[in-house]
């Protein structure tokens, strides 16, 4: 497909002069604006109604001043953020992170990404982002229920079943999402299905908590099928251990995958005759009861294993193996870490995280004919779970784990066939990135048309 580079250029020129030092928002629209570009010049409407344009700019960024006393009694003060990106199919849907990192940038890029995947899923379902930069590693329980309270007081003022339902993300768990519910509703006096990742005793859903790292290993596995392959009897690298990457790392195990390595900020383990299920369940209480380190995990052992190696600072992709899941942040592989993968002939790569690939990453993947899956694609389990929680709170009813993991299968299947509808190739290959980007452009763009100017 071939089309006028400069028409490219230019509009992420006027978007940086725009948003100037948004650096990781210019990168997520680029991403998308490389695909759809040429899609809008074979559709005029589209360029006629510059709705390219009007997606990359949010219905409305909200930002405000957070308030809270810590236990020694001191007044702490943190920035609360909402970017409410575009309703145009659905309620605005996206999470809230909690972490030093969070700036509107970030903000701005995951919630556009965030327009694109909850399209995919073909639910009816907006996109939005949130967070703060508040940390909440190394509080106390009661100090992050006092940082979620006042983070809510002001946040109901911006959400609600049918206007915008935030989830979690990075640094909110099942515990933030308590206390925010808890605040939400002793707030407004109303019982209403406002956030997602809720517990089960008050409207949460089942396996939400391992719906993103599923829905990704179950994305891999459909564009192996498509290339005449399966996971089972390959390996496996996976970045991160938050429960995209255990979860992940326990549906690849489940598909017979071997799965050699998990890591955090600090580094990496090797698993060098590949994770059980009974070493993951381990890992999981280490990490999510106990969250502590893997570099913990590994002093723990009661003795040394030759079986067990820890890397120090390093990332895992100098580990030789067949499929690579980036299940930790954004930008986490850049064009060293893609020319390991390339020198270790890796087969296969499906983003756990969001952006966790930069251009330059993506380019030589694609020149080395790896298969990569883009995040709004293949990390769209977990939001697409969120939106079955909303119908669950609607109806006033819940799902059995197995209807929600056929639900949640089906809409992976779905997604694989959307991308390769609006990404094949002349040569008859799938360029996934394209047909994520294409795919979910469509249906929030005729919405956008339908509405007329607004």
């Amino acid at each position: 497909m071939s089309y006028d580079k400069l028409t490219l250029n230019n509009f992420m020129s006027g978007l940086s002069k725009r948003t100037p030092g948004e650096v990781e928002f210019h990168q997520a629209v680029y991403e998308v604006a490389d695909s759809v570009i040429p899609f809008i010049q074979e559709n005029p409407k589209y360029q006629d109604a510059n709705i390219l344009e009007r997606m990359t700019e949010p219905d409305r960024t909200i930002i405000f001043r957070v308030c809270w006393e810590d236990d020694q009694g001191q007044i702490r003060i943190n920035r609360g953020y909402r970017v409410q990106f575009n309703n145009s199919i659905g309620p605005y849907k996206g999470g809230l992170r909690f972490d030093p990192s969070v700036n509107l940038s970030i903000l701005k890029f995951l919630g556009f990404e965030q327009t694109f995947k909850n399209s995919l899923t073909t639910l009816p379902m907006g996109s939005a982002k949130g967070g703060a930069d508040f940390n909440p590693k190394g509080k106390s329980n009661r100090e992050v229920m006092r940082f979620c309270q006042a983070f809510m007081m002001e946040l109901s003022k911006h959400i609600g079943s049918h206007i915008d339902v935030p989830a979690g993300d990075i640094g909110v768990g099942a515990r933030e999402i308590s206390y925010m519910f808890g605040q939400y509703k002793r707030i407004t006096n109303e019982f209403e299905g406002v956030l997602t990742g809720k517990g089960l005793e008050y409207g949460g859903s089942l396996i939400r908590t391992e719906a993103t790292g599923y829905g990704c290993a179950y994305f891999m596995e459909e564009m192996l099928k498509a290339h005449n392959k399966q996971t089972k009897g390959l390996s496996a690298t996976i970045s991160g251990s938050g429960n995209v990457a255990l979860y992940c790392a326990k549906k690849v195990i489940q598909l017979g995958g071997k799965v050699l390595t998990l890591s955090d900020s600090g580094g990496f383990i090797h698993f060098k005759e590949g994770l059980s299920l009974e070493e993951l369940e381990e890992v999981i209480h280490f990490k999510t009861v106990e969250r502590k380190r893997l570099s913990e995990y590994i002093d723990a052992q009661e003795k040394e294993r030759s079986d067990l190696a820890y890397h120090d600072g390093k990332k895992p992709w100098k580990i030789k193996a067949d499929l690579a899941y980036p299940c930790a942040t954004q930008n986490e592989i850049g064009q060293g870490e893609a020319n390991q993968l390339i020198s270790n002939q890796y087969t296969a790569l499906a983003e756990g995280a969001n952006m966790p690939l930069n251009i330059m990453a993506i380019n030589l993947l694609h020149e080395a004919h790896i298969l990569y899956a883009p995040g709004k694609a293949s990390n769209a389990g977990g939001v697409a779970m969120s939106g079955l929680e909303m119908t669950q709170n609607s109806m006033r009813i819940s799902w059995d784990a197995t209807e929600l993991e056929n639900r949640l299968k089906d809409i992976m299947q779905n997604i694989h066939t959307q991308c390769c509808k609006y990404g094949k190739q002349a040569d008859g290959s799938i360029n996934y990135v394209h047909g994520a980007n294409i795919g979910g452009f469509i249906k929030v763009a005729n919405a956008m048309l339908a509405y007329g100017v607004c």
